[in-house]
């Protein structure tokens, strides 16, 4: 038969939650995509920026944020397309996922 090799981690084991993409340590190393899940806390914010190449999905899992000028709440989700601004805030303590493509670890520039 086949051998079957399965990992199991932990999400806080990977930098600022980002386990999929084209970076160390990394689930699976890959230049299509990046995948992360966050939590953040009541009032956290991320600072103005955008993605040059890169398109950036974020899905709110649970709580509420604000990006940009977009409100949030659970299962909403928001496309940002490269050379977009957008700054993030949590507006209750927060989990999301985000996803962006391709995988361009220095894509990110803060505006």
């Amino acid at each position: 038969g086949s051998v079957v090799r399965m990992i199991k981690s932990q999400i806080n084991t990977f930098k600022n939650g980002w386990f999929i993409g084209d970076f160390e340590p990394s689930v699976v190393k890959t230049a299509n995509f990046e995948v992360c899940v966050k939590e953040f806390k009541e009032r956290e914010t991320e600072s103005f920026h955008y993605q040059r190449v890169a398109t950036e999905i974020t899905v709110v899992i649970l709580g509420e944020v604000r990006m940009g000028e977009n409100f949030l709440k659970e299962g909403d989700l928001l496309v940002i397309y490269p050379g977009e601004i957008c700054d993030f805030e949590a507006l209750t303590d927060c989990k999301v996922l985000g996803i962006k493509f391709p995988s361009m670890p220095n894509d990110k520039v803060l505006a």
